[in-house]
């Protein structure tokens, strides 16, 4: 079995978790954090998400799932221990042309998720397609060591650099040389080191403005480190 690397933008749209255990709030986490409108389907939740319901944060339909409740969801996420269940979830999803996750169940699923570092705007994604998630993680745990908090930080410089030069250099070819030097540059390795003078020097040398003109004085003054995830 082969799958197709994508990232799936879920914002703001409804999105489908059936279950209420551990399983069913990692893949809860992950939805919230990219936006997404989630609806929960259970008829009890563990206090993690039960606290969420509270909150406002999902939608809990207190019972089990009934047909057609995943009627217009972008995606559904299927964690529960009904095998049966299972079977007929996905058929449902197969039917109405809607993406579906069986927690690990591989021939039941038409996606799955991959193991994710995030850094900011950075995500890297490991997938063995369903073979080993323990191996996925292993390989995330490597990962970090290599791309750190400085990471995150460092795109948002080169965010912000883009659309400077998108608004103020006409030259397709001289915006792209600038911001791949940006991109080929030393800045992570600056900011790690807290080197901000180094940074302003390259901005000013290929974009003509430093970091306080580019809307970045609040990266002055505050720690890089950022939030680290993995999810299976």
């Amino acid at each position: 079995m082969a799958y197709l690397p994508i990232f799936f933008d879920v914002t703001g749209r409804r999105c489908v978790v059936i279950g209420g255990g551990e399983v069913a709030a990692r893949k809860v986490q992950s939805l919230l954090e990219a936006g997404a409108d989630v609806t929960v389907f259970s008829p009890s939740l563990i206090e993690e998400l039960a606290e969420q319901a509270r909150a406002r944060r999902i939608h809990h339909m207190m019972r089990d799932y009934e047909a057609g409740d995943m009627t217009d969801a972008a995606l559904v996420y299927a964690a529960t221990d009904d095998a049966e269940l299972h079977q007929r979830l996905h058929a449902e999803a197969r039917a109405r042309g809607i993406p579906i996750n069986v927690a690990d169940v591989p021939a039941l699923c038409t996606f799955i998720t991959p193991a994710v570092l995030t850094r900011g705007s950075l995500k890297i994604a490991v997938s063995t397609e369903g073979a080993s998630p323990a191996m996925a993680k292993r390989i995330i745990k490597r990962l970090e060591r290599l791309f750190g908090p400085e990471y995150g930080v460092a795109l948002e410089v080169l965010r912000a650099a883009r659309h400077h030069l998108k608004a103020t250099e006409a030259d397709i070819a001289t915006r792209a040389s600038k911001l791949t030097a940006l991109a080929m540059s030393r800045i992570p390795e600056y900011l790690r080191k807290g080197n901000l003078d180094a940074v302003e020097k390259l901005l000013l040398r290929e974009v003509g403005i430093g970091l306080d003109a580019l809307g970045l004085s609040s990266i002055r003054g505050r720690a890089v480190a950022r939030e680290s995830h993995t999810h299976r």
